[in-house]
């Protein structure tokens, strides 16, 4: 698998895995993004699972929310390979601000995420 793609299977889905992250999971802030993370209780898939949401709340206009989805999955997809830990986790994005931040920001904030997350997963 290459290093800077972003396939089906690094896609985290299933009620039960996302409903399972969202319960266990340690949060992470780093304003605009909220990272919730947690070990893939089975350690067979092959690559670190994510999830990337963007409230309706604060974007109406689903052009708006698919925006900012692009930008960090964007962001995420050449900024994975600093993720330094040998165990697979699944990983919720959520975007928290009200407004689109530029595409710099968020990749920005999205690198010190990965780097917190190395902290308390590394």
């Amino acid at each position: 698998m290459g290093k800077y793609t972003f396939q089906k299977t690094e896609r985290l889905s299933g009620e039960k895995s996302i409903r399972e992250l969202f319960k266990k999971g340690i949060s992470i802030k780093v304003f605009p993004i909220r990272v919730i993370v947690m070990k893939h209780p089975s350690q067979e898939y092959p690559v670190h699972q994510v999830l990337i949401s963007v409230a309706k709340q604060s974007f109406k206009k689903a052009t708006d929310r698919n925006t900012v989805k692009r930008r960090i999955r964007e962001g995420y997809r050449l900024n994975k390979s600093k993720l330094a830990t040998t165990e697979k986790l699944m990983i919720a994005y959520l975007y928290t601000a009200k407004e689109i931040l530029p595409s710099s920001v968020i990749h920005e904030k999205l690198i010190e995420s990965i780097n917190r997350i190395n902290e308390n997963f590394g």
